[in-house]
């Protein structure tokens, strides 16, 4: 449980709105990372239209570092987007915790430093991430990826990002997501009082992330009011789920977005999907960005890997399938 000193620290440094400026620098801070000189990393580019997509990939041994990544062999992949509200962070704040990852699930990772709000707004984010995954799964980087072995994730507005990703692929057929982790998606698009979910209330105020910042990054994100409609702007409101990636959903205890995440989970099961649910007790929005240390850092860990280790049910797919014939 959260102690009552604990409680008051955070509902002091739970305020109110965002300034962006301020955010940045704040978000900034970590890339005074001492350790940075031991990540294994390598930077390469991808392009959305004549845009330039800078994209870091970070490698879980020398070995993976070594010149047959170049030469042929495919290793799996988690294609990672940033969180901070579509408005903060970067490849460099995020160094540490793609380093982790790719040690910690001995996949490489490649995280995408797309665009921002609110210099740059929806849809232009999400067409860096989806012109990124795009490239990785068509081939055209030097990586060579087996598209069967990537998985798409992110957290908070990265896991928005994810989302949509694996949405319009779907869509449009360009590509064919096999697996996506969204660790507490930002996937709806109202967090005022007006918000269906009940953690936007219970959670809104105390606990860092709170309901009047989640209404400043949308307000951030959005060209214009109508694009709280698009479904790639909130992924929740899509009416049409069937036929995604097998999914994989994080939520934290004490998180505004913890409802929302979980609905969307239900919503993609309940369209034939195969999809898996965990809520980790006591944690904030945002703690998966603490170090392994924590533990509800290794529990997630520990979720994620079982899910990647799983090949696709195809015995449940089909009872599925033959259910609704």
């Amino acid at each position: 449980m959260i102690s009552k000193t604990m409680r008051t620290i955070l509902h002091a440094l739970s305020y109110g709105n965002i300034e962006v400026e301020a955010s940045r620098r704040l978000a900034d801070i970590k890339k005074l990372d001492a350790m940075r000189i031991f990540f294994k990393t390598l930077d390469t580019k991808v392009y959305n239209g004549n845009h330039e997509v800078p994209v870091r990939l970070y490698f879980p041994s020398e070995e993976a570092m070594s010149g047959d990544v170049v030469e042929g062999e495919k290793y799996p992949v988690l294609l990672f987007f940033h969180g901070g509200g579509w408005v903060t962070e970067s490849i460099e704040n995020y160094d540490r915790v793609c380093s982790r990852m790719a040690q910690s699930t001995g996949h490489i990772v490649m995280s995408v430093e797309y665009r921002l709000a609110p210099e740059y707004r929806f849809p232009i984010p999400f067409e860096d991430c989806y012109e990124a995954a795009k490239a990785l799964y068509t081939g055209r980087l030097i990586l060579p990826a087996d598209p069967d072995r990537i998985t798409i994730i992110g957290d908070s507005a990265g896991g928005n990002l994810a989302a949509a990703v694996c949405l319009k692929a779907r869509n449009t057929g360009d590509f064919t997501p096999k697996k996506q982790i969204l660790i507490y998606p930002a996937v709806n698009n109202c967090y005022t009082e007006k918000s269906p979910y009940r953690s936007v209330q219970e959670n809104g105020e105390d606990y860092l992330l709170t309901a009047v910042k989640m209404e400043d990054y949308l307000k951030l994100y959005e060209s214009s009011p109508d694009d709280r409609q698009n479904p790639y702007f909130a992924p929740i409101l899509e009416k049409d789920l069937s036929h995604m990636p097998d999914t994989l959903i994080l939520t934290a205890e004490f998180d505004p977005l913890r409802d929302e995440g979980e609905a969307y989970g239900k919503r993609l099961e309940e369209a034939g999907n195969y999809v898996e649910v965990h809520r980790i007790p006591e944690a904030l929005h945002g703690y998966f960005a603490l170090g392994i240390r924590f533990l509800h850092v290794q529990e997630s860990f520990e979720i994620m890997n079982k899910f990647l280790e799983k090949e696709a049910d195809k015995t449940w797919k089909q009872d599925i399938q033959n259910g609704e014939n």
